[in-house]
């Protein structure tokens, strides 16, 4: 028989799984930078997405996530910065062909692994929606009396963390594998162009769908 504490934590990593897998800012920022800048870009990314959600739960132990979804302010310079932040990526995704360089597989302008970590990086920690998650949603699989609040919501965080990156790399390899079935660098443009446009969508629904 499953206890009740491994039956959560299944529980929530079901939820984890379903959550990453609807289409958002990261799934088309990495499919985006995946298919214009190959998988070494796109793993640095996945490493700053990563850090990105770990430093949210690690603020969630220590109480400061409910500082962020409390205060009207810091959500709202989150939320907008976030919303700017996306439409720019979206931006790059869609002009970023005016000069050939190394690494670069379509045309693009390439990107060095620092910079694709940051952004990845930047797009989390500018993502309200990531405190809130650790707010509104984790602590429904905190199980009282069964040890430290502080702990249990690292471990939780900890499952999150690996079932994302698990799924971006997924997302990653997958976007990277298209460069050779798209034969043309006009083909990969206009593959980016089209998630250029999705990302730009997405920004628009973050900005509509985070307001209070």
């Amino acid at each position: 028989m499953v206890s009740s504490s491994s039956a959560s934590l299944l529980a929530f990593a079901l939820m984890c799984f379903v959550i990453e897998i609807t289409p958002g800012p990261n799934m088309a920022y990495l499919a985006a930078l995946s298919l214009s800048q190959g998988i070494r870009a796109g793993v640095a990314a996945v490493a700053g997405i990563a850090l990105g959600l770990s430093v949210y739960g690690v603020a969630a132990s220590l109480g400061l996530s409910a500082i962020i979804d409390n205060s009207t302010f810091l959500y709202e310079a989150l939320r907008w910065g976030g919303v700017a932040y996306l439409l720019w990526l979206a931006w790059d995704a869609w002009a970023a062909e005016r000069e050939t360089a190394p690494g670069a597989t379509d045309g693009a302008v390439a990107i060095g692994p620092w910079t694709a970590f940051r952004r990845g990086l930047i797009t989390n920690l500018l993502n309200p929606k990531a405190a809130v998650f650790y707010v509104a949603v984790l602590p429904d699989f905190i199980q009282i009396g069964k040890g430290s609040v502080a702990a249990q919501t690292l471990m939780l965080s900890a499952i999150y963390v690996s079932i994302a990156t698990a799924i971006h790399l997924i997302i990653v390899l997958l976007a990277s594998r298209l460069q050779s079935v798209i034969a043309t660098p006009d083909q990969r443009r206009t593959v980016r162009r089209v998630l250029a446009v999705l990302l730009a969508a997405i920004a628009v629904w973050f900005a509509l769908s985070t307001g209070r």
